[in-house]
């Protein structure tokens, strides 16, 4: 045991989960790669949980902080702040919601809190649907919304939370029906459960649900479940944190696959607009943002250094069309691991898109989870300089792969090759 690792465990929570039998100190990156403190070069396929968007010490972005710092860091939204109305000015844009305001926070977590905070105000309920197999955050409410009980230690909350059908297209009781009666079986199953409780205040769902293993139902799921929902006046709440900012390729918001009825009521964010720096935030229309009838502030939500960091990245993103690479590369990518795929009885599933991508890893023959190969194959990759990320509702057996959006090509083949020989070493 390394010294600093004996170090975290006296002071640090037990359950701060750490990756490796062996935890790995990461030192520093450049591109896609990261070194740890022995030196070793590592392609990184997991960005910091998809928070590494662009690349790991991108000049635009170290020049913008280092230059804000330079001037102010911090100064509470107390009192105006340029940088955070510029990035709000865009991202209010780019949400696609009407007359849209924008709250910054610190995390996802936080943003998400939000987001609740103004649907129940808004609706005057405390009850909210949320996707079986989802998780919003580690926070007391969000805790208490999240589908995945590995990742829910607690079933007390402020909230009373509806679990809904469809977050997952291949399990559970529709998995064998067709996509379109799949959606019908999702929406009856919705309108009957409404029928029988008060007025939810919204719905909140992951368009593709991350630490449940890159899961998603057929677009235009969400779409139907608008339809419903807004003939009730319950928000639909996009939990972007994840799938924002162009990861899926195809969009740029993970809730354009299923968009048929316009944009969400709220829209959440966090992770890859700051490539690192802590932003997090809320999008939703006016009446919606403007319901709290008392006073707040964020002292470190919107601060001028992640403000900065966030523009420079923004731009950088729009400017060399990531979301185009990431739509060209992740779909090389991911045909290039069906391929392995097909050949090993205990890989189940290859799914996502873009750059957001799961590996499905189960015992052959069945429909069972393998969480233990699934660690296996983690080491097996990192021994090669690999990072990969890890998720699933079935005991954490899906492989997450989702590096920044830059990627290369022969990147995309160097961190596919490896994964094949981990694969193919420790899976049946």
């Amino acid at each position: 045991m390394s010294d600093l690792y004996g170090r975290h465990k006296a002071v640090l929570p037990d359950w701060l989960a750490l990756y490796y039998e062996d935890p790995l100190e990461i030192t520093h990156g450049e591109g896609r790669y990261v070194w740890d403190a022995n030196g070793k070069q590592y392609l990184d396929f997991f960005g910091g949980i998809l928070t590494t968007m662009t690349a790991h010490a991108l000049p635009e972005i170290t020049k913008a902080v280092s230059e804000q710092a330079g001037r102010i860091i911090h100064s509470s939204t107390l009192y105006l702040n340029r940088p955070m109305v510029e990035l709000a000015e865009r991202i209010a844009q780019l949400s696609g919601i009407p007359d849209a305001r924008v709250f910054f926070t610190t995390s996802g977590t936080e943003a998400n809190d939000t987001a609740l905070l103004l649907a129940t105000s808004y609706r005057r309920s405390n009850q909210i649907l949320a996707m079986r197999n989802s998780y919003h955050g580690r926070s007391f409410s969000t805790v208490g919304i999240t589908g995945n009980k590995g990742w829910s230690p607690t079933s007390l909350s402020p909230l009373q939370t509806l679990y809904v059908h469809g977050g997952v297209r291949t399990r559970g009781p529709y998995a064998d029906l067709s996509d379109d009666e799949f959606i019908a079986a999702c929406v009856a199953d919705l309108e009957d459960l409404l029928g029988h409780v008060r007025p939810p205040a919204a719905l909140i769902a992951e368009p593709i649900q991350g630490v449940g293993g890159f899961t998603s139902p057929p677009d235009g799921l969400y779409a139907a479940f608008r339809e419903v929902l807004a003939a009730r006046g319950i928000l639909w709440i996009a939990d972007e944190v994840q799938t924002g900012w162009g990861r899926t390729g195809e969009h740029f918001w993970g809730w354009q696959a299923h968009a048929e009825n316009g944009p969400p009521d709220i829209v959440t964010f966090a992770k890859g607009i700051g490539n690192g720096m802590s932003i997090g935030g809320v999008v939703a229309r006016a009446e919606i943002m403007n319901c709290l009838d008392s006073n707040s502030i964020s002292t470190f939500g919107g601060t001028q250094i992640t403000m900065a960091a966030g523009l420079a990245n923004l731009t950088y993103l729009l400017e060399h069309d990531l979301q185009g690479n990431a739509r060209r590369v992740g779909g090389l990518l991911i045909e290039r691991l069906r391929g392995v795929a097909a050949q090993l009885p205990g890989v189940r599933e290859v799914r996502g898109r873009g750059l957001m991508i799961g590996v499905e890893l189960v015992k052959p023959g069945t429909d069972t989870a393998d969480p233990e190969t699934a660690a296996a194959v983690l080491e097996a990759a990192r021994e090669e300089g690999l990072l990969l990320g890890k998720g699933g509702g079935h005991n954490t057996s899906a492989l997450r792969i989702a590096p920044p959006l830059s990627l290369t090509v022969a990147e995309a083949e160097e961190g596919a090759a490896i994964l094949e020989r981990a694969l193919r070493s420790c899976v049946q």
